[in-house]
């Protein structure tokens, strides 16, 4: 049985609770990322921040008058607007049960702890990545005709 700890992304980006959106943002922008764990001091997971999230928080009130504005960003905690607290999965979990979980519950990652400490996120983008390796391989263990005697 393949294991979360085998395709997960080790060593995530992170951020605390008093990081700002627009460090938020910025940190997504710079890594192409879109979903960012929220931990504290000692790296134990706090909540979870999406570029949903920050998409939501600017057409909200939490920016007050000047929706969308980077200035009003840049002193918003995200504490203010993550996930919490946030579903996780065990590294040793199986693939299959932790797709199905993202899928049934309509989510965009888990982050992975061990023992209570962060220490890597499944993404959806993980479980398409296995996909594509999966059909490439179907496709190349295919005859390139058909052989009927």
């Amino acid at each position: 049985m393949l294991s979360v700890a085998e395709i997960m992304t080790r060593e995530p980006y992170t951020l605390g609770p008093d990081n700002s959106l627009a460090e938020a943002r910025q940190l997504m922008a710079e890594h192409h990322i879109r979903h960012i764990p929220v931990v504290s001091g000692e790296d134990s997971l706090i909540g979870l921040v999406s570029h949903r999230d920050l998409l939501a928080a600017a057409d909200s009130t939490v920016l007050g008058e000047q929706r969308g504005a980077t200035a009003t960003e840049n002193y918003v905690a995200i504490s203010s607007v993550m996930t919490s607290p946030v579903q996780t999965v065990d590294e040793q979990a199986g693939l299959r049960g932790t797709a199905m979980h993202l899928q049934k519950n309509k989510l965009g990652c888990l982050p992975v702890v061990r023992e209570g400490r962060l220490v890597g996120i499944i993404t959806d983008s993980d479980f398409v990545a296995i996909a594509i390796s999966l059909m490439e391989q179907l496709e190349a263990s295919e005859p390139d005709e058909f052989d009927f005697d």
